[in-house]
């Protein structure tokens, strides 16, 4: 995701959890084995997710809810660590400012690539190394009431991700 918002992470501890996008993010996340319950009301509501963490590329709440790039490069070092870390082999990647802080993380220059190559657009699949992104526009409200993404693209971009989560397990 982008940032932790006023009342979602910020307030609950587990990002979107009370935000306006939260039913479409969880829902969805439920829907493809994900998550055990559908909706994501507080931190102790007892929902599990299966094979997933969700993260945030910025760490803070920035204002007008939108990073600026010092922001993002700020916050980039724990986003690194995380991935590090975690070794996910897929990334869903809610918007373009998700993407491009994930392509920032990842070890592109030991593998010979640039960030260019990896241009962003919903439901794109970049392979990284051994990781996989998939992009997603964000299922925030605005984009939701805008049209910008309706339910069916974001559940076809988990889809993807959830395909190529299934791939690496076979190959494994």
């Amino acid at each position: 995701g982008l940032a932790p918002g006023m009342h979602g992470a910020n307030a609950t501890g587990r990002p979107f959890t009370g935000d306006a996008c939260s039913d479409l993010l969880y829902g969805t996340l439920h829907r493809h084995g994900f998550g055990s319950k559908a909706r994501s009301v507080s931190s102790e509501d007892g929902l599990v997710m299966h094979n997933c963490r969700i993260t945030n590329a910025v760490k803070c709440l920035p204002p007008q809810n939108k990073p600026s790039p010092a922001e993002v490069r700020h916050c980039l070092t724990y986003l690194s660590q995380e991935l590090l870390q975690l070794r996910p082999k897929v990334v869903l990647c809610l918007g373009s400012i998700a993407h491009d802080a994930a392509l920032r993380a990842l070890p592109l220059a030991q593998l010979g690539l640039r960030p260019v190559l990896f241009k962003f657009a919903h439901a794109a699949c970049h392979q990284v190394g051994d990781v996989w992104l998939v992009d997603s526009y964000h299922p925030s409200r605005y984009n939701l009431n805008t049209g910008r993404i309706t339910e069916a693209m974001f559940c076809q971009a988990v889809g993807l991700a959830k395909g190529l989560l299934n791939q690496q397990r076979e190959e494994a």
